[in-house]
């Protein structure tokens, strides 16, 4: 008689492999369909497993999401953070949208959750707390920054949503074209944040300092092109920050001239006030007399 044999089985996962498995498979689900139209019956089809399978390891489809969402927060938080931790404010600028950038190239998925979805199983995990956390973190930036240049510091809050913000959106719209370079984006973000519109850079790039601490990306040029960017870059800076002491300096000569206008109306206001003080006194001593010669005019 012919001894069947029964195929091997399958290797048993373990409950954190299939944990792990299960966070795997919710987050490109939910990357491709969002929440709503995801389902706890798609995640365990595309597991292999049972409902009951994925209802003991979250609870159910948002106990699962909010493990997605929280993860990809904390990725993101980290990368901008480390990229925050640079000397030179310049330097912080151009790490961070490149971390930004990074992320999004990297972790494609995991961005279209955290811009596509806020809802409400997501607790503190939305897109908008997110970018309120490090919103927070560059306006400490901003603050040692306003306070050395003399501009007023309890704007920096104001002025970190706004870089945040624009930093964001760009992230969001170039999730989908992809053109140009991630270093490219980056350079042109913090051309406009850092110069403005009336001092643009018509060719920006990313700084050497910051290149060096990159993942390589595809290049774009050569070595020599590289050096005359970076010298280009320098000379800019250079200028840039001449102009600024020079804005700076003209900015202070202005407030002394107000100071100066100011205190000379004062003076003026003062001389006017004693004026009529003395015209006052000049008119009650003229009335006085006036009434004294009436009395002896009635008298005699």
């Amino acid at each position: 008689m012919e001894t069947v044999t029964e195929p091997r089985s399958r290797r048993r996962m373990s409950g954190s492999e299939r944990r792990e498995q299960l966070i795997r498979i919710s987050r490109a689900l939910f990357a491709e369909k969002g929440f709503d139209g995801t389902s706890i019956e798609e995640i365990a089809a595309t597991a292999q497993v049972s409902k009951p399978v994925v209802y003991e390891h979250f609870g159910g489809k948002e106990g699962v999401y909010a493990v997605v969402v929280d993860r990809e927060m904390q990725k993101l938080l980290t990368m901008i953070t480390e990229a925050l931790a640079a000397s030179h404010s310049l330097i912080k600028l151009e790490r961070a949208a490149l971390a930004l950038l990074q992320y999004i190239e990297e972790s494609s998925e995991g961005f279209r959750i955290l811009v596509r979805d806020s809802h409400a199983a997501s607790g503190t995990g939305t897109f908008a707390s997110l970018i309120s956390e490090i919103a927070s973190q560059v306006e400490d930036v901003l603050a040692d920054e306003f306070a050395a240049r003399g501009y007023e510091p309890t704007l920096a809050p104001m002025y970190a949503q706004m870089l945040v913000g624009m930093v964001a959106l760009t992230g969001q719209w170039w999730l989908d074209v992809r053109k140009p370079g991630r270093e490219e984006v980056a350079a042109h973000l913090v051309n406009l944040a850092w110069n403005g519109l009336t001092g643009l850079n018509p060719s920006p790039a990313i700084s050497l300092t910051t290149r060096e601490l990159t993942p390589p990306a595809k290049p774009r040029t050569g070595d020599k092109g590289l050096r005359e960017l970076e010298k280009a870059r320098e000379k800019e800076l250079k200028e840039a920050e001449k102009l600024r002491q020079r804005e700076l300096k003209e900015a202070e000569k202005a407030r002394v001239r107000e100071l100066k206008e100011r205190e000379r109306l004062l003076k003026e206001v003062e001389k006017a006030r004693e004026r009529e003080e003395k015209i006052r006194q000049r008119e009650a001593r003229l009335a006085e007399r006036a009434a004294r010669l009436g009395q002896v005019d009635h008298q005699e």
